[in-house]
């Protein structure tokens, strides 16, 4: 296959090239290749703002009539009485004056005296005045000229500042205060410091969420008005006609950024947080679709995000951001049919590439010569159009048929590849099985449902009929299976020596499953008897393994290894470590999570040579050092799936359906993955599951659809000149159908000046991924507590850095303050912190489970990983017990705290990989007899309940959500528990989840906001 640019072709011989950084090779299991990285390898970072259009919304006057935001509370009135301790304001609130409108005060003076305004003291007049010119100040970006369509460059419409902390209302006297709404999500500061007080009459306190995102008012803004010379923004004009009764102007500084008041009580020394007040992600992630309305030629993003989208201009810029900078790219991402990315086939003439950078051609590309041209975005490089290719331009210098060309108008597309890019004929895809058949495989059930979903799902393997297929089942012995197609019945070949491998029948053993199909049906019936009478305890993994690789060196494909115990004989046996208590908080504690053995990282690159993708199904009950063995999923692109304490009558339909999806989803082959970006900028650093041939080439045995892989970037120059950075994504592979295809994702972005753009422009979900990815490998080095420590301290000094840019022009006392576009941030790190992988010391996870975590942790696409990081809570028990079969409005999301559990209520808790019931202790047993059919109080360990579907409304509801929510990411299947109030699982399947409350020693969610507000506000 010819490369892609520069790209080293799939199939080349020669040692595969180590992904890890320059150096000493380690045997880490989630360590990505490239150099110079780790935890620290991001000097600085830029953000992205969720809001639309790049800017804060501006503030709005609000009247006492019906709320005109569709933005809601994210508590309902019913969910008050889960706070009962929070329901009154743990600490008075300080006087908050009224920040007067824009414009001429018409009709009475306005105060805002929230309590008593006595016990605040009253400040001095500030004489209304220009903004200090200080270093602090948010520089002018004029000298960046506008880019067509770009939100970053619309004029803002003239703010109306709302009563600082509350929202905008006018004087209404002694009016009662309006209800909360209980959907509202969106966000606004939560108190101001006092400027001043001006008698007027009462205004009660609203009881609504902290984070009103600010609405268009009933006033109209003042009519537009030409920014006076020096201000880089509407917001830094002072009106000076607009002056209180009193005659003393007040400053008028619109505030662009979100805060949390931290307040303390008189006579007390401890600050307080209101847990109202938290920002939480009660929807789900948007995947930043408002993007495109700044550059809708980009591709979509849930195909590349990048952590920021505003590149900084400087070293100096970058090294004040703190977080990583980067890219998500998630090549082979599902979305809805209709948005399929188009197939183009140029045909013999070839795909048209840049000469230089080898860049494809994309919708970026501009025109000159009246056609005959095209100019590269990446390298600025003139190439001539092929004659094929050529169209005349209209007036403004496009192409005529631009529009019906998806290469030029599409961010997204696949490319069919020509001959040149091909050194052999396409493999098919192949299956080859590698299972164990020991006396533990045996005991729980795994043979049976091994064998009858493979057979289920025969029919629908990709590329049917050139699909292949062998067997191989080992204990203290390797047993080969002849699977001829002029054979009746399967023929089994046993070899005993694991120091010389060799392979009996080396042209049998993987056979074309559509030629052979009634000998693999005969063969998978048998296999659950064939060895239900095993008592072997031995495992020879090793050698299984080396003749896997004999067998299918020739052609490649996809190994899939079921494992039940320890590697014990032969080459690659592993040793009982265990997980030694005394070794947690010593320098010795991450040795436990890297490969004990180099065997396995070598027999993954060998693999990779071959384009052989391992995934690895785990079901041991005792240690099985998931650590070494991930390795060879780690660097071969393949997924490893653990089931702990696997029993078939409980995992069984987690297991089916995960092993039918591996086997049936849409896969690419022998696949190679490169993104090119522009001048001045290059990636340094990947984390995934991959083998890096070069500094900058990732193979690729096999890829899907349920696998992501990050990035950081750095800036080579020290000032980048550009205006506009523009990325390319490029995967060469092999379909299925045996079609050798390229798909292209191209992007761009802006270059600015301004490290408060960075930070509006940032993506939670894309640094959280990131910063995920970077804490895994970190841990593979340090102890866990030193890893969580620097993951605060990134935040901390990012927070820190974002306060400075407005210390001057505004009063921060007593407030975190954050960006809009990252307000979710401090909690999704407390959740990351407090993750299996991540969490506490040897008694908070064993090492497998930790392991096999950070192995999911390091391939899961961005909407996953949010989902696992902040899982759905919801109350579910009056929706089943309503009148209504209509389930159509989606489920109310609640805090992951124990104050939203009420005894009475049954809730379901959803982490992306796992359902969770609970019942309260005075939950209705008539719905519960509904649900299960049986009376629960007569089962005293309700891990044996199974859940199914049952002749009544009650049964169908809840089977129904569960299906919703199933289809949400089809990638996993949530098995369900059950689990009961005060019953001793209910600590470590719920409680220690909730990721909001003080568990095991670790911080709730108020302790932490208060830790990083003191820690920020420290010089």
């Amino acid at each position: 296959m010819q490369p892609v640019g520069n790209e080293k072709p799939p199939n080349s011989p020669g040692r595969p090239a180590s992904p890890f950084s320059a150096g000493p090779h380690t045997s880490s299991p989630f360590i990505s290749s490239g150099p110079g990285f780790g935890f620290e390898a991001s000097g600085s970072m830029t953000s992205m703002q969720n809001s639309g259009n790049g800017m804060p919304a501006p503030p709005s006057v609000k009247f006492s009539g019906p709320p005109t935001s569709p933005y809601l509370s994210s508590y309902s009135t019913q969910d008050a009485t889960n706070y009962h301790q929070f329901q009154a304001p743990r600490f008075p609130t300080p006087a908050q004056p009224a920040t007067p409108l824009q414009g001429p005060i018409v009709g009475s003076p306005v105060t805002n005296t929230i309590g008593s305004s006595s016990s605040q003291p009253q400040l001095s007049s500030v004489q209304l005045s220009s903004p200090p010119q200080t270093a602090m100040q948010s520089p002018s970006r004029s000298n960046i000229p506008p880019l067509p369509g770009s939100s970053l460059f619309t004029p803002k419409p003239p703010a109306q500042p709302s009563l600082p902390g509350y929202p905008s209302v006018l004087p209404r006297g002694n009016m009662p205060p309006s209800p909360a709404d209980p959907l509202y999500l969106g966000p606004r500061p939560v108190s101001q410091p006092p400027l001043q007080t001006f008698s007027a009459a009462y205004i009660p306190p609203l009881h609504a969420s902290p984070y009103y995102a600010h609405q268009v008012g009933a006033i109209p803004p003042p009519p537009p008005i030409a920014t006076h010379l020096g201000f880089s923004s509407r917001e830094q004009i002072q009106f000076t006609n607009v002056r209180p009764p009193g005659g003393a102007p007040i400053q008028d500084l619109t505030e662009e950024f979100q805060s949390l008041s931290v307040g303390s009580a008189p006579g007390s020394h401890d600050p307080g947080v209101d847990i109202k007040s938290l920002p939480r992600p009660l929807i789900d992630d948007d995947e930043q679709t408002k993007i495109l309305e700044s550059y809708p030629l980009n591709c979509h993003p849930r195909f590349l995000r990048l952590t920021t989208h505003a590149i900084p201009s400087s070293q100096s810029l970058l090294a004040r951001w703190h977080l990583p900078l980067g890219a998500v790219v998630h090549p082979l991402a599902e979305g809805p049919d209709e948005e399929a990315v188009p197939i183009v086939n140029f045909g013999p003439a070839g795909v048209i590439r840049c000469r230089k950078c080898r860049i494809y051609i994309n919708p970026y590309v501009t025109f000159t010569d009246a056609g005959r041209k095209w100019r590269c975005n990446l390298c600025s490089l003139l190439n001539d159009v092929p004659g094929g290719y050529y169209c005349a331009l209209d007036a403004t210098g496009r192409r005529c048929d631009a529009d019906q060309r998806p290469e030029l108008s599409k961010g997204s597309v696949e490319f069919v590849a020509p001959t040149e890019y091909m050194v052999r004929p396409p493999m098919p895809p192949s299956y080859f099985f590698l299972i164990d058949v020991s006396v533990a495989a045996v005991q729980c059930g795994l043979l049976e449902i091994v064998s009858k979903t493979i057979k289920s799902c025969l029919d629908e393997f990709p590329g049917f009929p050139r699909s292949q297929i062998g067997f191989l089942t080992f204990d203290s012995t390797l047993h080969f299976h002849n699977l001829q197609s002029s054979l009746t019945q399967p023929q089994m070949m046993v070899v005993a020596d694991l120091d010389d491998i060799f392979l009996p029948l080396p042209d049998d053993l993987l056979v074309n499953l559509s030629d052979s199909r009634h000998v693999v049906d005969v063969f998978l019936d048998s296999l659950p008897n064939m060895f239900q009478d095993n008592v072997n305890v031995e495992s020879a993994f090793g050698p299984a393994l080396k003749a896997a690789l004999m067998v299918m060196s020739q052609i490649g494909g996809k190994l899939l290894i079921f494992q039940s115990t320890l590697p014990s004989l032969g080459v690659g046996h592993l040793r009982l470590r265990g997980d030694d208590p005394r070794t947690y908080g010593t320098d010795k504690e991450h040795i436990l999570r890297t490969p004990e053995d180099p065997f396995y990282k070598q027999m993954a690159a060998e693999f990779t040579k071959y384009h052989i993708s391992v995934d690895l199904y785990a079901f041991s009950e005792k240690y099985f050092d998931i650590a070494s063995l991930g390795s060879l999923a780690k660097y071969t692109g393949g997924q490893v799936y653990h089931y702990p304490s696997f029993q078939a009558v409980t995992h069984k339909e987690k297991f089916r359906y995960e092993l039918a999806r591996d086997l049936t989803r849409e896969t690419a082959w022998e696949a190679v993955l490169r993104v090119r970006c522009g001048k001045g900028v290059r990636f340094t650093t990947y984390h995934g599951h991959f083998m890096l041939r070069s500094t900058d080439l990732l193979a690729l045995p096999a890829v899907d659809c349920d696998k992501a892989f990050a990035m950081q970037l750095s800036l080579e120059d020290t000032l980048l000149t550009t205006k506009t950075v523009y990325f390319q994504v490029a995967l060469l592979y092999t379909s299925s159908s045996g079609e050798r295809r390229i798909r292209v994702h191209t992007a761009a972005a802006p270059v600015i000046a301004d490290l408060g753009e960075m930070y509006r422009q940032a993506d939670t979900g894309s640094i959280v991924l990131l910063m995920s990815r970077l804490a895994i490998e970190n841990a593979l080095s340090h102890k866990l507590e030193e890893t969580r420590q620097l993951m605060q301290l990134k935040l901390v000094k990012s927070l820190k850095e974002y306060r400075n840019l407005y210390i001057v022009q505004h009063r921060l006392g007593g407030r975190l303050i954050f960006p809009e576009s990252l307000k979710f941030l401090p909690l999704y790190i407390l959740s990351l912190c407090k993750s299996v992988a991540l969490r506490g010391g040897y008694a908070d996870a064993s090492l497998d489970e930790r392991c096999a975590a950070g192995y999911t942790m390091m391939i899961s696409p961005i909407r996953r990983m949010l989902k696992l990081l902040y899982p759905g809570l919801y109350r579910i028990d009056e929706i089943l017990t309503a009148d209504t079969e209509n389930l159509d409005e989606p489920l109310k999301k609640l805090a992951l705290t124990a104050q939203c559990l009420d005894v009475g209520g049954l809730y379901l808790y959803d982490d992306g990989f796992c359902f969770i019931i609970w019942l309260g202790r005075t939950v209705s047993s008539v719905l519960v007899n509904s649900i299960f059919e049986v009376d629960l109080s007569s089962f005293p360990d309700l891990s044996r309940v199974q859940l199914h579907e049952s002749d009544n409304k009650v049964s169908r509801k809840l089977m129904r959500i569960l299906k919703d929510l199933r289809a949400k990411d089809p990638s996993i299947f949530q098995l369900c528990w059950i689990v009961r109030q005060g019953e001793p699982r209910e600590g470590y399947l719920l409680l220690s989840n909730l990721i909001e409350d003080q568990t095991s020693g670790t911080s709730s969610y108020v302790d932490w906001i208060l830790q990083i507000y003191r820690q920020s506000q420290s010089s």
